[in-house]
């Protein structure tokens, strides 16, 4: 799999700087836009299929600016088009104490935006120490990826933290106090491709990207849900999913959700519409073959992308994509790290390979992957509200998925930490069934507003279990 990486990132500096600055040609005239969810079901089956891909720049040293105080980045340069970007470094240990800027030349209008922040704050979604993904031979630190969308032509800027600040307007002066920034800085700008042909579309592995055997037992870990190549797996009543939970094993889901005790529990939701990996595009060849599995699903962590608002959902395939691409070919994960994901129109996607019913073993929250599920609204929600619709959906999906495993949306659960900088590895840590990623670590995700709204998801989701 690394080798089909590193043919996809390459070395691209060179052909970086030969691509012209002048803007793009003006865009098509607008069409009126379609209702989101038109726009989304569209997204997820559309062809033709063209393969994502990474470059990979690394960042120059810069003369000190004044103002910004940026001693690192890059100067405006054309490049092929992308639409995710995030900084990534050699060591995973090592921190970045500073501040990450990027600007962006638009596709559509040739115009640039202004400057906008990268979270640097990441290392907490992640592996557990000491497992085999988190190897530090084979993953790297990282910023948090941001969508842009579609884009030709960057700037970046890196300023490390100081103590000393200089002037109303914060004009700096070099210090011995800056902290030191990570060796290997690059920049890595993510084209997320287009979707995967839908079923009975062209199969040819060459244009996909994805193996037939790959993509195969992908769709068949949700064997009993939906067909082979399904691009969605359709929502149940609750009654229905009740009786496919106590269906005797091998005859439905059942026995994909744990043991006999487990199936017999009669407070489980409805199971929501998910959108599969084949129905946002996943390219099956990128991420490791293996499904590896936790157990008892007995916690749901909510998180967000910080990848910012700046999306539709038509565009929530793409942005995935290219989050999947940023987990497994920047930062060096074996899959995207997340379970599920959410987009603010509500629309639930499947996460890591494995099944949308099983106990798949993400990388999301740190010390606390095993026993537990990640999912992750799409967005920035520091200091804007989810939508309601976002809300709803982290709802909808957790009142299924710990139904299966028996567990209350507003109850309390024991899960034993792998290490973090909130609890010892070892240690016995009380939480919420539903809990934000910052009760497991000290960390700013979720984001204030969508923490605030933890309490409603908690209430509803046990509502549409009939407690």
């Amino acid at each position: 799999m690394r080798g089909i990486l590193a043919s996809s990132i390459g070395v691209t500096c060179a052909a970086a700087l030969a691509l012209p600055l002048a803007p793009p040609a003006a865009a098509a005239a607008a069409r009126p836009a379609p209702t989101a969810e038109a726009a989304t079901r569209a997204a997820v089956t559309a062809e033709p299929r063209v393969p994502g891909s990474t470059q990979s720049l690394p960042l120059r040293r810069l003369a000190r600016e004044r103002t910004s105080g940026a001693v690192l980045g890059l100067a405006p340069r054309a490049v092929r088009n992308f639409s995710l970007l995030g900084v990534v470094w050699d060591d995973p240990a090592a921190g970045l104490h500073g501040r990450v800027q990027v600007r962006t030349r638009s596709v559509a209008t040739g115009a640039w935006s202004g400057w906008q922040d990268v979270e640097t704050h990441n290392a907490d979604h992640a592996a557990d120490p000491g497992t085999a993904e988190d190897a530090p031979d084979r993953v790297h630190g990282a910023t948090a990826p941001l969508w842009v969308g579609p884009s030709d032509a960057v700037e970046v800027r890196v300023r490390p933290e100081s103590p000393q600040e200089d002037g109303p307007a914060g004009a700096r002066t070099e210090t011995a106090g800056d902290a030191p920034l990570p060796s290997g800085m690059r920049l890595e700008l993510v084209d997320p491709g287009t979707a995967a042909p839908p079923p009975g579309g062209a199969a040819d592995g060459s244009r996909t990207g994805a193996t037939g055997a790959e993509a195969t037992a992908a769709s068949a870990a949700n064997e009993g849900l939906a067909p082979l190549g399904a691009t969605e797996i359709p929502a149940l009543t609750r009654e229905q999913t009740r009786q496919e939970l106590l269906a005797p094993r091998g005859t439905g889901t059942a026995g994909q959700s744990g043991a006999a005790g487990q199936r017999a529990k009669p407070y489980v939701g409805p199971r929501p519409a998910i959108v599969t990996r084949r129905g946002w595009g996943a390219d099956e060849s990128l991420r490791e073959r293996r499904f590896v599995y936790t157990g008892k699903v007995k916690a749901a962590f909510v998180h967000h992308t910080a990848t910012g608002n700046n999306y539709t959902c038509a565009q929530a395939p793409s942005v995935i994509r290219g989050i999947y691409r940023y987990h497994v070919g920047s930062m060096g994960w074996r899959d995207i790290g997340y379970n599920f994901l959410v987009d603010k129109c509500g629309r639930i996607y499947e996460g890591r390979a494995g099944g949308v019913a099983k106990p798949v073993l993400g990388a999301h929250t740190l010390g606390f992957n095993s026993n537990s599920m990640g999912v992750a609204v799409i967005g920035s929600h520091g200091s804007k509200k989810p939508s309601s619709s976002a809300v709803k959906g982290i709802a909808r999906l957790t009142a299924w998925k710990l139904g299966l495993h028996g567990m209350n949306p507003k109850g309390k659960t024991y899960l034993k930490s792998a290490g973090g900088n909130l609890y010892r590895k070892g240690k016995k840590v009380r939480l919420n069934v539903i809990s934000g990623h910052r009760d497991g670590f000290n960390t700013a995700c979720p984001g204030g507003k969508l923490y605030e709204k933890l309490g409603s998801a908690r209430s509803t989701a046990a509502r549409y279990q009939g407690r």
